[in-house]
């Protein structure tokens, strides 16, 4: 999504600012490091890190089925860890 939006250029914090102003719940990210640099807890998103041993679609995929039950449960200024 951020690719399609032309925010790829865009730094984590004003990121997580746009897609929250554009109506987002939960914020994807294999970023193990965004709750550490960013005060998440502000945030108007839920966020969700990947972990994965790299961000390769073929090592993402299998968090999918995990990821979609954690989903719902989301809550704005959370974070969240899936992995396998």
């Amino acid at each position: 999504m951020v690719q399609v939006a032309g925010w790829s250029a865009i730094k984590n914090g004003e990121l997580l600012h746009r897609a929250a102003a554009a109506g987002f719940d939960v914020f994807l990210t294999p970023d193990r490091n965004l709750e550490y640099q960013q005060n998440l807890s502000r945030v108007r998103l839920g966020i969700v890190v990947l972990r994965a041993r790299t961000n390769r679609i073929e090592e993402l995929l299998p968090l999918v089925p995990r990821l979609l039950e954690l989903l719902p449960t989301a809550r704005p200024g959370t974070v969240t860890h899936v992995s396998v």
